[in-house]
């Protein structure tokens, strides 16, 4: 039987790819609800960004951690714009080990004629890159800059450190909650009113963004979670998650928003009548 919601009520919570997963809900038989959680704030100005760079083009570096595409995209139109040519920066980086987190920064390297070093297997988290990095053998003295995304990797950062690296922490972009809070708002009331039958996580700020939106009702959308099918994209995800005493009920074996809304699409109403039926 080909995976369906048939007509589930699917909270997503996505924001830049907002209508995409909206449609993926909606072809897959779901009723979507969509509440965008997060707005990217580029540093346009960022100095940290820009000391890297020169550093790097200085070859200061050892190695250079990417952790996203959409990051290491902004981070050349950082070097670009505010240097008037990336073209130092882009040679420098391809004479130094880059290890990439997984396939979005890879595709980047890619466009630029650059071989990454290393690449950190599926799942794709800070553990498995770290893992990879070990094989590589120790960071004892080696400098290692790593592009951040949104907020800080801290146990990626402690755990380059515990090598023996010195670690160079590059953000270039956060995460901020949106302008227009009331369809999270809306949301947040129809969770806790028992109006959502799925709610779909694709990142770690999403949880943090609901939960803050929610502090008030923080309890009740808790609750309201047990009794709702909740899809994680990832590990990072369903981490951020268990933090907050949320259960993942689903989690698709790639990574990816498409697998996700399939895994959930086709196991959604099953995973819902057992909650329910314990609930009774």
């Amino acid at each position: 039987m080909p995976p369906d919601f048939r007509g589930l009520r699917v909270l997503s919570l996505e924001s830049r790819r907002s209508k995409e997963m909206a449609s993926l809900i909606t072809t897959y038989g779901g009723r979507a609800i969509e509440a965008p959680s997060m707005r990217e704030v580029p540093l346009e100005t960022n100095t940290e960004a820009l000391a890297f760079a020169d550093a790097l083009i200085r070859r200061e570096f050892d190695v250079v951690v990417l952790l996203t595409g959409v990051g290491t995209r902004a981070l050349l139109r950082v070097v670009e714009q505010l240097r008037g040519t990336a073209a130092p920066f882009i040679e420098a980086l391809a004479a130094t080990r880059v290890a990439a987190r997984g396939p979005k920064p890879v595709a980047v390297l890619r466009e630029l004629n650059i071989t990454p070093w290393l690449i950190a297997p599926e799942p794709n988290t800070w553990r498995e890159l770290l893992a990879a990095i070990d094989t590589w053998g120790p960071l004892d003295a080696k400098r290692v800059a790593v592009q951040e995304y949104g907020i800080e990797n801290s146990e990626l950062l402690a755990g380059l450190a515990d090598r023996g690296a010195s670690v160079l922490s590059v953000p270039i972009y956060r995460w901020a909650l949106p302008f227009d809070l009331e369809p999270l708002r809306q949301a947040i009331r129809r969770l806790a009113a028992g109006d959502v039958d799925v709610a779909l996580f694709t990142s770690a700020t999403q949880v943090e963004h609901l939960f803050r939106v929610a502090a008030a009702e923080g309890e009740a959308v808790r609750a309201a979670l047990a009794a709702t099918v909740v899809g994680s994209i990832g590990p990072v995800c369903r981490e951020a998650l268990e933090r907050h005493g949320v259960s993942v009920d689903v989690e698709p074996q790639h990574p990816k928003m498409g697998r996700l809304v399939h895994a959930v699409a086709e196991r959604g109403a099953e995973v819902l009548r057992s909650k329910r039926h314990r609930s009774h």
